[in-house]
């Protein structure tokens, strides 16, 4: 159901305003050098898993905090601070390594590298979030970057796909960028689609 103004409602004709939250996540992109090695690598399972939801490679990114639905107006709250701690963190040095899948659905890469770096980052960043006083659900850090994920009727690819990446080593790149992440996740049929809110150079020594 819709109102006459094209937003959706409620079953109990309640209008809904989407505009209202948007689910958020802070996270770093591997520069494109390196997502065209393992976009390569790929290919071979683009052509044989066809069925498979695959992630844009524009979209490919590794989440430090999840913050799930928000109302829109808390998140310019987050920009200044998260822009400051950008400014005094030098680069961390990573790479794409491997893959995995989880519950046997979802396919991703491995990340290797300066780890212990990556978990300060997320810790830090998470710290920013807490102090900002948006509420979020703490989860264990996993690097990853997620691929792509089978259809639920069609389960069998993500582990070939998984097996076919175990040999890759991608080169190692520096992080650029800290991203403010919205998505369209839960918002209709199509596919996920992600959108800088913001982004910020790491800029320390």
């Amino acid at each position: 159901m819709t109102e006459p103004d094209g937003r959706p409602t409620d079953t109990d004709g309640t209008a809904r305003d989407r505009t209202a939250t948007v689910r958020v996540f802070i996270a770093l992109a591997p520069p494109d050098a390196a997502k065209d090695e393992l976009a390569r690598a790929l290919g071979p399972a683009y052509g044989t898993h066809p069925r498979m939801r695959w992630n844009r490679i524009e979209d490919w990114h590794i989440t430090l905090a999840f913050l799930g639905e928000l109302p829109a107006g808390t998140v310019p709250a987050l920009r200044r601070p998260l822009a400051e701690l950008a400014a005094a963190r030098p680069p961390v040095v990573l790479a794409l390594r491997g893959g995995g899948h989880f519950d046997e659905r979802v396919v991703w890469s491995g990340i290797d590298g300066d780890l212990d770096g990556l978990h300060r980052l997320a810790r830090d960043v998470r710290t920013v979030v807490a102090e900002c006083g948006v509420p979020f659900e703490e989860r264990p850090l996993r690097p990853h970057l997620t691929l792509a994920r089978a259809r639920r009727d069609d389960p069998t690819g993500a582990a070939e796909i998984a097996a076919g990446l175990t040999g890759f080593e991608g080169r190692p790149w520096r992080t650029e960028r800290l991203h403010l992440v919205g998505s369209d996740f839960g918002r209709g049929p199509g596919p996920i689609r992600y959108r800088d809110i913001e982004s910020w150079s790491f800029s320390g020594h």
